[in-house]
């Protein structure tokens, strides 16, 4: 869809979101423009496992998720996170639908490899048409989960999700918002990152596996149609653009 742009907000940045961010959501609103943010909460889901004994384990950023950590995944996503956010975008004065995989079947998924990472899948095909309706009326609010063709709920990588949405939507843009300017190089922002530096970077270990998701999924989005995919901390501020 002409005119869309994708903002994925990470667990930490969700919860200092500055007034620039709702000022430039208001601005493109007030353009025409179609926008939907797709929200994480991995301190969140790590915080309330540990309070419940659940262990904690990533594989190159990727959520180890048994049954028991799905379930507090969709609980914290579903139940504290994405209401949180659509609160203060309705306080900002904008209009605003929080969503998620059941709505009108809205995401459906396949596991990514259910021996290594359990309940975990990727996004393989969305409502499109139902999500173009909705977003023109409203500021969606959606969760990284998937459903499978039988019901199954799976959790996704918000990174990889945001990614896929993206270029089902034909998004013009994909904004992927965390908690720190962009990719980092000696403590500067790197304004421009091909997939040969990214590569560089992980080898000499200054890219941690942490960022790798958000890089891997601002490359696969931008290889797929989507003209414009950044790493930032600011709406305001240009961050990492990827080439």
């Amino acid at each position: 869809m002409e005119g869309t742009i994708v903002i994925k907000i990470g667990g930490n940045a969700s919860n200092q979101l500055p007034d620039t961010f709702f000022q430039q959501i208001k601005n493109w609103w007030d353009m025409g423009k179609h926008v939907l943010i797709i929200h994480g909460g991995g301190p969140q889901i790590s915080k309330w496992s540990e309070m419940l004994n659940l262990s904690v384990k990533k594989i190159d950023g990727i959520r180890v998720t048994d049954d028991a950590t799905l379930d507090v995944t969709k609980a914290v996503l579903l139940g504290m996170v994405q209401p949180k956010i659509c609160q203060y975008l309705s306080e900002s004065g904008l209009p605003v639908i929080g969503m998620n995989a059941s709505d009108n079947h809205l995401i459906t998924g396949e596991y990514l490899n259910k021996s290594e990472y359990g309940e975990v899948g990727k996004v393989t095909g969305i409502n499109k048409q139902w999500l173009d309706e909705v977003l023109e009326d409203q500021i969606g609010v959606l969760a990284p989960l998937a459903q499978t063709s039988d019901g199954q709920w799976l959790n996704v990588n918000a990174d990889m999700a945001a990614a896929k949405i993206a270029v089902e939507l034909n998004a013009e843009s994909l904004v992927l918002i965390t908690d720190v300017p962009g990719v980092l190089n000696s403590g500067k922002v790197v304004s421009q990152l091909t997939e040969t530096d990214a590569d560089d970077l992980f080898k000499k270990d200054i890219i941690k596996s942490g960022m790798m998701p958000k890089i891997n999924a601002s490359f696969a989005a931008h290889k797929n149609g989507v003209d414009q995919t950044f790493i930032t901390n600011d709406l305001s501020k240009p961050g990492t653009h990827f080439q």
